[in-house]
């Protein structure tokens, strides 16, 4: 059983869409082992306290970030993660954090990437006037919204669009993605060449 740590900062909308993905068996074999926010009332913790899964509050505000992220890899070290999955949280990890996991770190962003990297990145795709907007789900590396590209779904921008609105369709994307992404990843069948992901359903699993 493959063990998640969710990381949030917020609502936990995309920790809910794993968790259904996990009940609807459409993540296999895996449970989330850890839910961990750095807002100790973030709405997505009191979520998960309400489904009865491991939840921990470890308070980001006056830590430095290199002391914040140590108690954060000690925790999920401790519940023995092997996948972590970022669902809004609103922290840019230090280079530490990810050599603790390499690889096995999990976000989804909000624009298909390497365009509009950043916060707002649905209301940059707006102004700049995309025709086509979406998400990505990407590795974590050392640079903000740059690790090797696993799945986008793309969203067309309308005339008569808002930022609003595009938010609230690229989000509804965000929630197919990331589980099919995380089950890609967890399945072991996939190869990195280069910068590319390369999914093959076919080929024996590699270990994690």
């Amino acid at each position: 059983m493959h063990r998640l740590g969710i990381l949030l900062s917020g609502r936990g909308s995309n920790f809910l869409a794993i968790h259904h993905a996990i009940r609807e068996h459409r993540i296999p074999n895996a449970e989330i082992a850890l839910v961990v926010s750095n807002i100790p009332e973030a709405p997505g913790l009191h979520e998960a306290r309400k489904l009865n899964l491991p939840t921990l509050a470890i308070p980001s505000a006056g830590l430095k970030r290199a002391e914040h992220d140590a108690r954060v890899i000690a925790a999920l070290e401790a519940a023995r993660i092997d996948l972590v999955c970022l669902a809004g949280y609103m922290r840019v990890l230090t280079a530490e954090f990810v050599r603790a996991f390499p690889n096995r770190i999990l976000n989804v962003h909000p624009s298909l990437l390497p365009s509009f990297p950043g916060l707002d990145a649905q209301h940059q795709a707006f102004q700049y006037g995309a025709k086509v907007a979406g998400c990505t789900v990407h590795f974590v590396d050392e640079a903000v919204d740059h690790g090797v590209i696993i799945l986008q779904k793309s969203v067309p921008v309308h005339e008569d669009d808002t930022p609003q609105a595009l938010s609230a369709r690229i989000l509804q994307q965000e929630h197919l993605a990331y589980p099919e992404a995380i089950a890609r990843v967890l399945s072991g069948r996939y190869t990195i060449q280069g910068r590319r992901f390369l999914h093959h359903p076919d080929r024996a699993p590699r270990t994690l």
